[in-house]
């Protein structure tokens, strides 16, 4: 090899790694190991040995495995911090205990090595918990040298592209993500307590249904035909209903094919139950319950400070019709009493813009939105929506320009939708013609025309409840995450920018 080759590597940092992989191999090694049988987890020799005094060393042997986090080289001695799924430690490492060919391999490892480590328990002099190592194997060789500064990049979007390092390099993501998984536990197993059944509907769906929003839309060869990704679980849940199950829910991914912004993402999870025989208090109990139990899960209390807002999820939650809320905010009286131009009228004041296809009741629903919505901090349960934008929701008994439905808002967000479901086919066959009427019109969030739901009502369900809670935006309000791209693994991104 030239000088001016070696020199090449020596100012890549890449090429030096791929140059020590090269030799591992000639040299009938491996520089991606086998499996480690580890003894311990970093976190639990913490714990367990927290009382071992200053300077004492023990014969417990150990056997540990990690990422390496950390090198320094004192001659015959060298120090490594190791990183495990649970804590970091340092090993004591030391020429005479390992002998001069391991002690040179030890020394030759590089920061982001993943090793497997046999030895005792020790503490250092200086009080700092080691493992003294007595041998050592390499598991994975890093090629790609650990970011020095990736904590408090200005630009997250690489943080949210490269994840896997955001994770090695950022403590606190990997805690939220931590919560995040005892959250979707935490729902799962009070569900399943409350005697619901988990069960699985199809993603790909022959009709849009279940909500308003744009799909994403894809073609099966096999059938010829186009299929829409579900944008919600509700009208397969609802048949389950039909077929005699009592209580069921699903969690899992939905998908809409509209903009991103801090509170929306293409594709989220949410969690859907339905209940027979039960209506909007039982979900609203239910809902309370769900929240509770994942924010005790995760943080151990039901007292939350989201960006610097302090909510408390403790107790009854309020209740509040969207007409109230509306009229409240408006200054004025906000309800079908008023013609559909006074509507208008009120809306475009508080900063609205009304569509020709509107009626009373999407005015009334979107005066709530301009003026309401957002000073609703503490948890609020905001019932009564109107007929025109809650297809799905079963009449209010006095009042068919209103329904059984509510939806929770936390922090000026939404983050639960329950209805009292329309189980009078009837009813839902004429709602379903007007959805189709305002696609026709130029909605292209509205429902199509189920012709197979109406049959399953048409065979009968009992009165039921539903509700959808958005569980990323729930991990967000629990882990005081400003963004949903901070509490998904992987977030949807443009395109990288190449050079």
């Amino acid at each position: 090899m030239s000088d001016t080759t070696e020199q090449t590597i020596e100012d890549d940092p890449i090429a030096v790694r791929l140059a020590k992989r090269e030799a591992l191999i000639a040299a009938g090694e491996n520089p991606y190991g086998n499996a480690f049988a580890y003894s311990h987890h970093l976190g639990d020799l913490v714990v367990q040995y927290a009382e071992l005094a200053d300077g004492e060393s023990t014969e417990d042997e150990v056997q540990v495995a990690g990422r390496v986090m950390a090198k320094r080289d004192q001659g015959k001695l060298a120090f490594l911090e190791l990183r495990d799924s649970t804590a970091d430690m340092q090993l004591f490492c030391r020429i005479n205990a390992l002998g001069e060919d391991e002690f040179a391999k030890l020394k030759d490892l590089d920061v982001g090595d993943w090793i497997g480590v046999s030895g005792t328990m020790m503490r250092t002099k200086r009080g700092q918990l080691s493992v003294s190592v007595q041998s050592f194997e390499l598991l994975s060789k890093s090629l790609r040298p650990l970011p020095e500064k990736f904590h408090g990049l200005a630009d997250k979007e690489t943080r949210y592209r490269q994840r896997y390092i955001d994770l090695v390099m950022n403590p606190e993501v990997k805690s939220t993500f931590e919560k995040r998984f005892k959250i979707v536990a935490a729902i799962r197993r009070y569900m399943e307590d409350q005697g619901f059944y988990e069960v699985e509907t199809p993603i790909l769906h022959p009709i849009l249904g279940g909500a308003n929003a744009r799909p994403f839309e894809t073609h099966h060869n096999a059938l010829d035909r186009e299929y829409y990704l579900r944008i919600a679980t509700e009208l397969h849940l609802k048949r389950l209903i039909v077929g005699g199950f009592e209580k069921v829910f699903e969690i899992g991914r939905q998908f809409r094919n509209e903009g991103m912004d801090p509170y929306h993402n293409p594709e989220f999870t949410t969690m859907e139950f339905y209940q027979a025989f039960s209506d909007l208090e039982g979900m609203m109990e239910l809902t309370q319950g769900v929240v509770q139990a994942a924010a005790l899960a995760s943080i151990g209390t039901l007292q939350v400070e989201y960006q610097g807002t302090a909510v408390d999820l403790s107790g009854t939650w309020r209740r509040a019709t969207m007409i109230e809320l509306a009229s409240a905010g408006a200054g004025e009286d906000v309800s079908f009493e008023r013609t559909r131009d006074e509507l208008v009228s009120i809306l475009e004041r508080n900063g609205g813009h009304a569509e020709a296809a509107w009626g009373k009741g999407k005015l009334i629903a979107e005066v709530f939105e301009a003026v309401a919505e957002e000073k609703l901090i503490q948890p609020t349960f905001v019932t009564e929506h109107p007929l025109e934008v809650s297809p799905l929701a079963k009449k209010k008994a006095g009042d068919p320009n209103l329904t059984e439905r509510f939806e929770l808002f936390v922090c000026g967000h939404e983050y639960a939708n329950a209805f009292g479901e329309l189980n009078d086919p009837v009813d839902q066959a004429e709602r379903f013609r007007a959805q189709v009427e305002a696609k026709d019109m130029g909605d292209d969030e509205a429902m199509g025309y189920d012709d197979d739901y109406v049959r399953a009502l048409e065979y009968g369900m009992p009165p039921a409840g539903g509700c959808g809670i958005g569980i990323d935006r729930l991990v967000m309000l629990l882990t005081d995450a400003p963004s949903i791209r901070d509490v998904l693994l992987f977030p949807h991104m443009r395109d990288e920018a190449r050079n």
